[in-house]
């Protein structure tokens, strides 16, 4: 089944041309089938860029999906058109009372700032706690799992003495996951931030495991039973040029940055990089909604209901 997504999204196109199958809306709705809808609350500056990773590996399941789109209702986009935002977006407030089998929360631009000087972090406090009663499970990347990690168990961030910049070999520590089944033992992803959780600050968490581990750059991947959450630390998501564009967007800015690691052949920034993850990053998510199919509640409605009695017998 393919991810049905707005009939004049922009990823549209894009995703029909890559050969991602794609349902409209206005098809979507002659089927009498129960879709898995998905959300993804989305913090990146390049709005149509990010909806558009994460609908091409949403879209390469056999389950039919509806995504949502959703971005926070305290904070103004720069770097995305206000006309496509209201026509493509809700606010966190305007879906509040629904609810999700799926939930991603992306990364931002705001890691070097102590997450209560982020403009909506009270906002996104709301939405943390929020996705626990009204998300099956939720997948939080980049800022947003360590934002969750933070918010949900007091797991500090901690700045690094230069950025984390490329594509970095990883460790698959727990083969037997429903999460990392068909992984490799050792693989690479990419890396893009100035902060790091630590390894064992991160473990000490009540029920978090980490499943993805890299000796240069720590943990990767962890997961945590309890509502079902995963926190992917790094961009498992990212294009083939994503890297690059950061690169070249800091260089124009005069922004003193390295070379992404590992990413341009020879370390040409002329030279077309190759894409080494996108099998892992589509492996992760097809055993992410597998597991999201397999376990959610059939109705809508009845998803978050213990975890709401547990919160208030707590």
């Amino acid at each position: 089944m393919p991810i049905k997504i707005p009939d004049t999204l922009p990823a549209y196109e894009t995703l029909i041309a890559e050969g991602v199958r794609v349902k409209t809306e206005t098809v979507a709705e002659r089927q009498d089938i129960r879709p898995l809808h998905f959300g993804l609350l989305n913090l990146m500056p390049n709005k149509t860029k990010t909806e558009l990773q994460f609908a091409r590996l949403l879209g390469a399941s056999p389950l039919q999906i509806e995504l949502s789109l959703i971005r926070v209702g305290g904070h103004k986009a720069k770097n995305t058109p206000i006309e496509h935002l209201l026509s493509f977006y809700n606010t966190w407030d305007e879906v509040a009372d629904r609810k999700f089998d799926g939930f991603i929360i992306t990364g931002a631009p705001v890691e070097t700032l102590a997450f209560e000087e982020v403009t909506y972090w009270d906002e996104l406090k709301e939405i943390l706690d929020w996705t626990t009663t009204h998300c099956h499970s939720t997948m939080n990347i980049c800022w947003g799992a360590m934002a969750a990690a933070y918010h949900f168990h007091g797991v500090a961030k901690h700045l690094l003495d230069k950025k984390a910049f490329g594509i970095y070999r990883h460790q698959n520590l727990k083969p037997s996951s429903i999460y990392l089944n068909g992984f490799s033992d050792d693989f690479q992803v990419p890396v893009s931030r100035w902060t790091e959780v630590r390894r064992e600050e991160l473990v000490k968490a009540p029920g978090m495991e980490i499943l993805i581990d890299s000796e240069e750059v720590g943990p990767c991947l962890a997961q945590e039973e309890f509502a079902n959450r995963l926190y992917m630390f790094n961009h498992i998501e990212y294009d083939s040029n994503s890297l690059g564009d950061e690169y070249r967007r800091d260089v124009e800015a005069n922004v003193p940055v390295a070379l992404p690691k590992n990413y341009f052949p020879g370390d040409d920034p002329e030279r077309t990089p190759q894409n080494r993850w996108r099998s892992h990053a589509h492996l992760l998510f097809g055993n992410w909604i597998n597991e999201v199919y397999q376990t959610t509640p059939y109705h809508l409605e009845e998803i978050g209901i213990d975890r709401q009695i547990d919160r208030e017998g707590a």
